[in-house]
């Protein structure tokens, strides 16, 4: 009721009531907000990576990988991010050159060969077609890059005797070996080689024809299944003068076709 004071004029209070919040709800809201939008921000950078060119990808990759080699690597002009396809600068190979200094570069390198080596080496064991040739391939690192060798262990395993033409595992492995050295930016040099036996074909066609004829079938195949357009930047036949198996100069091991991802221009 309003309350009378001297001279008669009610006076009339006004009392307002707070109502209380529940406590429990009070900021439960912000952290389940939080993390809503700490998981969206996560999925779109997952999907805008996913859409983003493999050069771009490899490099942030290589970034996590080596954060110090891959710095200097960019900050020396040879950033791997670039608008280019991979492995092409202004339309020609862009090798990764090891600069002074930076020894973390060269070990990069060797850690994507020995991937590549991993990687060619569990293809072959999975397809069919490959399977039982793991002595007939052999992948290593040498001084000057990746060697891979497609070594004749038997009679026309990779080609007939005496002739150039690729058989249809030959061209499955060269097929295999192609989508895998596309991905790195280094120059290749193809070699053939054969064993001491002379050919004894007319025309004066020997073993230095054969090697050569060899080496660049297997480079036909390799460019016409996915290498860089001037990746390969050499072809070499050296007939019967680097015999893998000295001791016996006939023998099918010295007919091989050799493939040399190498570090730099400088190692071939």
């Amino acid at each position: 009721m309003p309350q009378i004071v001297d001279g008669g004029a009610p006076v009339i209070r006004i009392v307002k009531k707070k109502k209380g919040h529940h406590g429990h709800h009070g900021g439960a809201w912000k952290v389940a907000y939080a993390d809503f939008v700490t998981a969206m921000m996560a999925f779109f950078l997952v999907m805008w990576i996913i859409g983003l060119s493999q050069p771009v990808r490899e490099a942030i990759s290589a970034y996590f990988r080596d954060p110090s080699g891959f710095m200097k690597t960019a900050r020396g002009g040879n950033s791997p991010i670039s608008g280019e396809p991979k492995g092409v600068k202004d339309g020609k190979p862009a090798p990764i050159v090891p600069r002074e200094g930076s020894g973390q570069t060269l070990a990069t390198l060797r850690a994507a060969f020995e991937e590549i080596r991993s990687a060619i080496l569990q293809e072959m064991k999975r397809l069919p077609e490959l399977q039982g040739m793991d002595g007939s391939v052999q992948v290593r690192l040498t001084d000057e890059g990746l060697r891979i060798e497609l070594i004749e262990q038997r009679a026309s395993l990779f080609f007939d005797t005496g002739k150039a033409d690729l058989k249809p595992r030959t061209r499955k492995l060269l097929g295999l070996i192609a989508r895998k050295l596309r991905t790195l930016r280094n120059p290749i040099v193809v070699e053939g080689h054969t064993d001491s036996r002379p050919l004894g074909r007319p025309g004066g066609y020997t073993n230095w024809e054969l090697s050569a004829d060899r080496a660049n079938a297997a480079r036909r195949e390799l460019e016409r299944q996915g290498l860089l357009p001037g990746q390969i930047i050499a072809v070499r036949g050296y007939a019967d003068r680097k015999l893998l198996n000295a001791e016996d100069p006939f023998h099918f091991s010295n007919r091989r076709v050799s493939i040399l991802v190498a570090y730099t221009g400088d190692h071939l």
